[in-house]
């Protein structure tokens, strides 16, 4: 299989990492779809029904935190994030490969930090039922650690990528 654009082979790895992140940005639209449902659902019995139900707020802090932290997992992997891109544009050649080094190890550390504490989190209170809705308290934290979790797994790829010798650039 080639990339059209380039044309050239893409690797197992990268079609791995690009459904991925096609999965991450499908769940991310569905949440906020989600979202807007039962907001939408949440409006409706309030003014019209005037019996407002009490899972709509949980739901939609969970639905929130999905499409956050899965929109930003796929902006990791499609490089759509803040990343001092243009900086590193004018930088000496020796410089900027060391900026777009920096650049994912950074986007490691900080997603292997949100997965790691949110996991931690998440763990923490599974066996405390939330106010309004028959979930664990600590279930927003899953959305986030998985983000957390595919943030860093794009990064080291890209830090890989940047790692390579340049006659491999067509073999990822």
């Amino acid at each position: 299989m080639t990339d059209p654009a380039l044309a050239v082979p893409v690797a197992p790895l990268q079609r791995l990492l690009d459904r991925i992140a096609h999965l991450a940005i499908g769940l991310a639209a569905a949440a906020l779809l989600g979202l807007v449902v039962v907001q939408g659902w949440q409006v409706f019995t309030r003014y019209v029904l005037n019996d407002s139900p009490s899972w709509t707020e949980p739901v939609t802090l969970l639905l929130l935190s999905t499409a956050m932290s899965l929109g930003a997992a796929a902006g990791v992997h499609t490089r759509r994030h803040f990343g001092f891109f243009l900086l590193a544009e004018k930088l000496h050649a020796r410089l900027r490969r060391g900026v777009d080094l920096l650049r994912p190890l950074l986007i490691v550390a900080i997603g292997a930090v949100i997965a790691w504490w949110s996991g931690v989190l998440l763990l923490d209170g599974l066996d405390i039922k939330m106010a309004g809705a028959r979930l664990p308290q600590s279930i927003n934290y899953l959305p986030l650690a998985l983000g957390g979790a595919l943030m860093s797994v794009f990064a080291l790829h890209q830090a890989w990528q940047v790692l390579r010798p340049a006659t491999a650039e067509g073999a990822n």
